[in-house]
């Protein structure tokens, strides 16, 4: 006999997985890591913090 299956979980389970590859995809695509973001970060805030120091006070 064979084993019975819910279509409605079924179904979601394979959109599930769909919409799982396709963001691993973009994700690749436009992503950065951790590692990328904390160092624009970074280099952001130095060119922040230099602007602010050559400020003439009065």
């Amino acid at each position: 006999m064979a084993k019975v299956i819910n279509l409605r979980r079924a179904r979601k389970t394979a959109e599930r997985t769909a919409k799982k590859s396709r963001a691993e995809v973009n994700a690749a695509r436009h992503g950065r890591s951790k590692a990328e973001k904390d160092l624009a970060r970074a280099r952001q805030d130095k060119a922040r913090r230099d602007l602010d120091g050559h400020e003439i006070e009065e």
